[in-house]
């Protein structure tokens, strides 16, 4: 069973457990519909299964996983409806955050350490666009949005996005994975920045719209071909 790496004594168990199995389900190292097993998770995180079971808890109230009769659990396929409301949640959250960190933007040092974080990240992206390194690419491209709205200093907000995203996410990585990855994916995020750091409010709700609103043109195609991976 495909998990991406072992615990590590840093945090708690249940927590990382949770962290490595939704990225598992998210990067579909899990795929829809496959059948779970506590024991074999414990196995291959090398920890005992209360934790496991804690994680799976979690992840069952996120919809990514179900259970089935006489207790059977499979990871849950990617629900269209689910992909179209987070979309639509998303972007109204997001370009909340956008909007005010172009209007704030020059106004506090956090600007300037935020900064140099994006530009880090868009080379990162950069180079996983050149090696066709999808996982690491939405990585980068989750971080990008996590920074903005971490200059909106609402926590709230960035655990509201984070927990609506799992079905979305996986379904971007679907698209991405079938997408040659190109700088031009890239390019929207460094035109995001120039109008942040222009302070321009409505150009980077303008972009970001444009950025986040390509999910239904590629629903059709992508479960036409991958159809057992999707529900309404």
């Amino acid at each position: 069973m495909p998990v991406r790496s072992l615990i590590t004594p840093a945090r708690s168990l249940s927590e990382q457990a949770y962290e490595k199995i939704r990225e598992s389900i998210i990067s579909l190292e899990l795929l829809p519909g496959q059948t779970v097993q506590e024991n074999e998770l414990a196995d291959v995180l090398g920890i005992s299964r209360t934790p496991i079971r804690d994680a799976l808890h979690l992840l069952i109230s996120e919809q990514l996983i179900e259970v089935l009769p006489q207790r059977t659990k499979k990871i849950a396929c990617i629900s269209v409806s689910k992909v179209l409301e987070s979309s639509v949640v998303r972007l109204s959250l997001e370009c909340t955050a956008f909007r005010l960190a172009a209007k704030q933007w020059g106004m506090s040092p956090e600007h300037a350490k935020a900064e140099k974080m994006l530009t880090h990240l868009l080379q990162e992206q950069r180079e996983a666009a050149e090696t066709q390194d999808t996982f690491t690419f939405l990585r980068m491209d989750e971080e990008f949005h996590r920074q903005i709205l971490l200059l909106a200093g609402n926590q709230s907000l960035i655990d509201v996005v984070y927990q609506m995203r799992g079905h979305l996410n996986r379904f971007r990585f679907l698209a991405m994975k079938e997408l040659v990855l190109t700088k031009g994916l890239v390019k929207e995020h460094e035109d995001l920045l120039a109008c942040l750091k222009a302070g321009d409010e409505q150009a980077v709700v303008q972009l970001l719209e444009r950025h986040l609103g390509k999910i239904k043109e590629e629903i059709a195609p992508l479960r036409e071909k991958f159809a057992p991976y999707f529900q309404d």
